[in-house]
């Protein structure tokens, strides 16, 4: 995954979003059951592009999204996706689109550091004492 960049939809001008610093908002959460607390999170929006030629993301594309890397993203950031842009991911050739939440703001801020950078996944050598049984690591770069 490369290219990552900053993404701001229509939606967060609306009255249900409030800016809390650049590219970052405090909304509703849309999975939210009242009364059951954490109404209410951060969320970011990134765009990026796959590399299906690097590995885990073969055949990756803004429709489907592979889960090597991108489950890395979630749990190395702690951040969930909230808004998938079904729209924009169908119409989109290269670019994928996506919303990320988390109760946490230091999780969005960190997660934002991502952009313009590459995220990618490489595969363990069987001798490599880092890989601690892994199957792949992650770079950024």
């Amino acid at each position: 995954m490369k290219n990552f960049q900053n993404y701001t939809p229509e939606k967060y001008a609306g009255p249900d979003y409030q800016k809390v610093e650049e590219g970052i908002y405090y909304g509703k959460n849309p999975y939210r059951s009242p009364g059951k607390g954490y109404e209410d999170l951060f969320v970011t929006s990134l765009t990026f592009e796959m590399e299906p030629d690097c590995y885990g993301e073969e055949g990756g594309c803004p429709q489907d999204i592979t889960q090597i890397p991108f489950e890395n993203i979630l749990d190395d950031y702690s951040v969930f996706v909230t808004d998938f842009y079904d729209d924009l991911n169908k119409s989109s050739d290269r670019i994928c689109y996506q919303e990320f939440g988390s109760y946490n703001l230091e999780n969005i801020k960190n997660l934002r550091s991502l952009i313009g950078k590459r995220f990618y996944a490489v595969p363990c050598e069987a001798d490599d004492e880092d890989a601690e049984d892994e199957e792949y690591k992650i770079v950024i770069e």
